[in-house]
This record gives structure tokens, C-alpha cells and sequence, in this order.
């Protein structure tokens, strides 16, 4: 299927171009060898994916402050080890891997070519629920930030993907009209079906294959939507 009449592309940045999860086992490697950490790395990175993913459902429903999110990952990772983390090691931890999460830039394979393709015809933004700091040095270490006119996170925005004033708020700053954009993104709920809902089209990034609505328009890998846009 091709989208025709599209003018603006905007892009979710975690798990969609920039590679979380690669990413943040990096840091988790280096921050728990810096702090001697007495746990299995890999052990640890494994038991967070899920923890992570669940806490930030909660942020994005409004049930959890982002200090929450922060601490609560951690806390239930060492709970679900069975290891003694007291307080003061779970915020120093929680603070190191906030600052050196984005200075890893694996990205998804394709991202920058499939960039590169879009750019000349496209303007191109970001609709991200991450916090600005580190959003922001996520963009400029890797390289992104070349390619994108805006970047419209939750905080600037004051909500979070799905609710509908982050997509006006992102089309207001973008300039862009609902008809002339579509929305590429790997979550579902917040990504897809928040931009439908609000009334603009929707790509859904199902890098592993999940069941998805007959409805939904999806691709597996990020070259394939040279094939859509």
C-alpha cells in the first residue's frame, strides 16, 4: 500500500529508530561493573526489558511520576534477584544509567539509509514520551538530530502518546496538517491507534512479528516502508 499526499513524517525514537534495548544494555554493563554490582549483567538486563516496559505504561497512563519510573525499574529488577540494593545504590545507579544511556547510538538496521531516503522528500519530526534531556542526547550522539525539523517530546508537549494533544501540539509545531502526515511507530497503543485516533495515518514497526489488527498498516523492517512513503 502507498501513502499518497504525505508531506510530514513523524517518527517514534525509542525501539523504533534509535535501539533501546541495545542501547541500554550497554549502559547497564557499564554502570553495574563501575559499582561492582555483584549480579549477572545479562541476567539483570533480561528481568528489566519486561520491568521497564510495564513501568512505562504506567507513566504514559498517568499512574507513575517519571522519579517513580526511575526508581521502580531498578527496585523490582533487584527484588526479582533476590539482591540487597539499598536506596542510596538504587538512585546512584538510577541517575548513572539515565546519563549514559544516550551516549550508546545503535540505531536500527536501515534507519539512517531509509533517513536518507526521506528526507529530500519528506520534513520529517519526532513524537517521543521520553524526557527532553535525555531525548536530546539520544538525537545528537547518534546523528539523528541532522534529519529532523522538530522533536516533540512529553514534557514540552505536557501529555503523553495516545492522548491527543501531544499529536496537535506535534502538528502544531511541525505546521503540518492532519492529511498531509502519518505517524511510524513500534507501540500499538501509543504510537498507532493515538494517531488514528486523532485522526492521521499510522505505521506500525513490528520488528518482531507480533499479531497486529488486520487494520493496521505494518512493516518489519524500517527499508520496508520505502515501499509506503
Amino acid at each position: 500500500m502507498k501513502l499518497t499526499d504525505k508531506k510530514a513524517v513523524f517518527f517514534d525514537l525509542d525501539h523504533t529508530l534509535w535501539d533501546f534495548e541495545k542501547n541500554s544494555a550497554l549502559a547497564f554493563e557499564q554502570i553495574l561493573t563501575e559499582n561492582k554490582v555483584g549480579v549477572d549483567v545479562a541476567e539483570f538486563v533480561s528481568i528489566h526489558v519486561p520491568i521497564n516496559a510495564q513501568y512505562w505504561k504506567l507513566y504514559r497512563d498517568g499512574m507513575v511520576t517519571q522519579q517513580q519510573l526511575r526508581y521502580g525499574r531498578l527496585k523490582d529488577v533487584f527484588n526479582a534477584l533476590n539482591y540487597e540494593a539499598d536506596d542510596t545504590l538504587i538512585n546512584t545507579l538510577s541517575e548513572q544509567y539515565v546519563a549514559t544511556l544516550p551516549l550508546n547510538n545503535h540505531l536500527f538496521d536501515g534507519a539512517i539509509e531509509l533517513l536518507e531516503y526521506l528526507k529530500p522528500k519528506y520534513a520529517l519530526h519526532i513524537i517521543t514520551n521520553g524526557f527532553h534531556t535525555v531525548q536530546e542526547g539520544k538525537m545528537k550522539n547518534s546523528g539523528l538530530d541532522a534529519y529532523f525539523t522538530t522533536v516533540t517530546n512529553s514534557e514540552n508537549a505536557g501529555c503523553k502518546k495516545p492522548h491527543p494533544d501531544i499529536y496537535h501540539y506535534a502538528l502544531t509545531a511541525a505546521g503540518a496538517e492532519k492529511h498531509h502526515s502519518v505517524m511510524i511507530g513500534d507501540c500499538i497503543e501509543a504510537d498507532v491507534q493515538g494517531a488514528l485516533d486523532y485522526g492521521i495515518d499510522a505505521v506500525f514497526f513490528n520488528e518482531h512479528k507480533v499479531d497486529a489488527p488486520q487494520h493496521i498498516l505494518q512493516v518489519n523492517h524500517l527499508l520496508e516502508l520505502k515501499n509506503i512513503l
